[in-house]
Formats: C-alpha cells, structure tokens, sequence
C-alpha cells in the first residue's frame, strides 16, 4: 500500500509519500505561502542509496486545490516523481489537530465525519478549518483513494475524567465542551512504542514520561500503554514552558493584566501564545540562540532556561506519583532529541527517585534511537527521534486493513 500524508494549515500544504511494504519515505515537502503572491514548494525524492534529490520553486499557488495538483504533478514527475500515475496513491492520511470529544480514533472520511469535523470548529479555530479545506480537496483530487483522518487529541481519549475535568460549573462541559484534551497525541504514541520495543517489553508492561520538546511542548504519563494524563489542556497554552507560550499560569494574571494595562481579550491572546515562553523571557525561541546568549552569561537566557528544564522537572515528579512507578523517560523532537543540557537539567539531582544521567551518553551527537542514562539507573531515560508523519501513515492503513476486513 502506498500512503500519501498530508498536514493541512492555512496557507499550506505539508505532505509525505510512504510505501508501507517496508515503511519507506519515498518523496515529500511542503507548498507554502499558498495565495500569497510569493509562494513556494520544496519537493523531495528519497533515492533508492538514501541520497535527497531536491526541488526548490516559486511562483503564485492561489489556492489549496492548486498547491495539490502540484503536489501531484511533482510525484508524478520524470525526474522527481516516485508514481507514474495518482491511481497508485491508495489512500491518503490526514493529520487533524482537534478532535473534540466525539473523533476520538482513527476514522474513515464521509460526509458525517467532516461534518462532526466542522462542530469542533470553535476548540481549534486556528487549525481545524485548515485541515477541513484540505480533506475537501483532497477527495476532489484523489477521488479513487480512501481518505482517513488521524487525530491528534485521539492518544489522549483514555484520560479519566478526573484528570481531564476542569473544576468549573458542570454545564461548561456539558454545553461548552471545556475539558482537557491533550495535543502532540500522534507523536507520543510512536515514541511510546518506540520506547516498548527498545526495552524489549509490550507497551502495556511497562509506564513511561513521554517529553515533545519543540517549539511547542508537551508532557504525557503513559501507564501500561494508555495515556492517562497531559500537560498540555483544552488548548496547547497550558503546561510547559514553550517557545512563544506561557505554559502553566495563574488564570487571574488575565484579569490583572485586562484592567491594570486595559488589555483585551485578543491582546492577551497574542501575548500569552504568541509573545511569552522562552522569547517572553529573553527574546528567543530558538533553543540555538538561547543556549548561545546563556554562554555569554545573558541573565535572561539562564533564567528561561532554568524555568524551562525545572517545568518539566515538576512534571515528570507529579506523573511519577500519578503511576506509581515508572520505566522509562522519553525525550522527543527538536529540542527534546538535540539539546543534551536541556535533558541533563530536567534529569539533574533525580538520582533518590532512581532517575540517574549518563552525561556521556547523552552528549553523543547520535541521531538514533539511545539510551542516556547510567546502566544501573532504575528508572531508563532514552532519546527517541519522533516520526508522526510515519504514524499517520501506520494509523492509516491499520484503518483500511479494518475495514476492508469488515466488508
């Protein structure tokens, strides 16, 4: 089966192509500043020695339909392209931000799931619309292709409802849908099992701390191979301290803030997802620059960093307590698979709850899947490099394989 993924936004396109025999990336890229004027795709062919032949151009993409005919024409290119005809894309997988409370698996599109789709509209305003105008054009374009939505709130589905209920009146979630749902989903779920097999167990023998350290961030306490709790809440502001959002904050600063400085509710959304975080603090969210600014001795940089790793120290402290006993930490994404200090302060004087650092270890520049902590350490830290558009993909034909056993 061959497998095309596609992340919707706004104004672009992300896509990969996979021939699942073997789970092999065979092409992908990205269609950006899609009706903007400037826009540009970059396309890439995965040769057969692992060697990248790329494609960069610009020019107007005026709309989505357009920016995935394009991407067609480019799989199906002489030089670039990896099919000789659309036919061959059997299914395509869609990634989906928010799936609300009723879209809590994998599922098949029809016309009922996009419009389940369209309600969860308002819990993620910024995205849904986005992925919902990509599956529209999705099925215009590869109209022979089963399409299946993949959601990234679906991991988290098995919190109990004492840990994702907000303490509020019991009609805003009832009528309002105000509860937490949980984010990065697709990516803690691949690392989970990227971990299990690592330690040579099934993910429902052992609990593990998944850590997504991008520029977004997220924490999930997987027990027995379920999520039962996440950092991040109804939206991706709450929890860690992220690039540019806050993370876990007194609610009441809103209320301080709307009537000390007159600010309203749209100028504080902007400065709690968009202007806070790392580059609130000392004016960056690349991880790079900070570490670099830290070495200079930025006062600022040191602190962001201390606030950032000491965030995720508390976290991994109170998932411990909610399990009970723990296997193994994962660290994953950009920061989490590349910034060795940042592991090492989340992990620093942890060595009474078993949690003990190889500082070796985790200094090794390697990319692949690793163990980081000392071999006597209780309690495994690993580093796993997060794949969530391979899951989609798994996700995918798992789903396919279901139905067409069920028809």
């Amino acid at each position: 089966m061959k497998v095309l993924v596609i992340n919707t936004g706004s104004s672009s396109i992300k896509y990969e192509f996979f021939a699942m025999d073997a789970e092999q990336r065979l092409a992908g890229g990205i269609v950006e500043k899609i009706g903007e004027g400037a826009s540009a795709v970059t396309h890439e062919k995965i040769l057969e020695n692992g060697d990248v032949l790329k494609l960069e151009e610009q020019g107007l993409i005026p709309d989505h339909e357009h920016g995935l005919k394009r991407v067609v024409e480019l799989l199906r290119h002489p030089e670039y392209g990896v099919v000789k005809d659309k036919s061959e894309i059997q299914a395509v997988g869609h990634r989906i931000v928010h799936g609300g409370d009723k879209l809590t698996e994998t599922m098949v599109i029809d016309d009922k799931v996009i419009e389940a789709l369209r309600e969860t509209v308002p819990l993620a305003p910024l995205h849904n619309p986005g992925c919902i105008l990509g599956i529209e054009v999705a099925r215009a374009v590869f109209t022979n292709a089963l399409h299946v939505a993949v959601f990234d709130t679906a991991f988290h589905r098995t919190i109990p409802p004492y840990a994702f209920m907000y303490a509020l009146p019991w009609d805003m979630y009832k009528k309002h849908k105000v509860r937490k749902y949980g984010f990065h989903g697709t990516s803690h779920a691949y690392v989970a099992e990227q971990a299990a097999r690592c330690l040579g167990k099934k993910p429902e023998e052992i609990n593990l701390i998944t850590i997504h350290l991008g520029n977004g961030g997220s924490m999930a306490a997987v027990q027995a191979g379920k999520c039962v709790d996440t950092t991040m809440g109804m939206t991706p502001l709450a929890g860690l301290v992220m690039g540019t959002r806050c993370g876990d904050i007194d609610p009441a600063v809103m209320f301080y803030l709307g009537k000390r400085l007159g600010m309203n509710l749209r100028e504080l959304d902007i400065l709690l997802n968009k202007e806070s975080g790392l580059k609130g603090l000392c004016g960056t969210n690349d991880m790079r620059e900070l570490l670099k600014k830290k070495r200079t001795g930025d006062f600022h940089a040191s602190l962001a960093l201390e606030m950032y790793a000491y965030r995720i120290k508390k976290y991994i402290g109170a998932y411990m307590a909610v399990m009970g006993s723990l296997d193994a930490i994962v660290f994953t994404a950009g920061v989490g698979e590349n910034c060795a200090e940042v592991r090492s302060l989340a992990c620093q004087g942890m060595e009474a709850f078993g949690i003990s650092m190889d500082n070796e270890r985790n200094c090794s520049s390697s990319r692949d899947l690793r163990r980081i902590s000392t071999d006597d350490s209780k309690v495994k830290i690993l580093v796993a490099p997060t794949n969530e558009e391979l899951k989609i993909a798994q996700e995918t034909q798992r789903k396919i394989k279901i139905r067409q056993k069920n028809h």
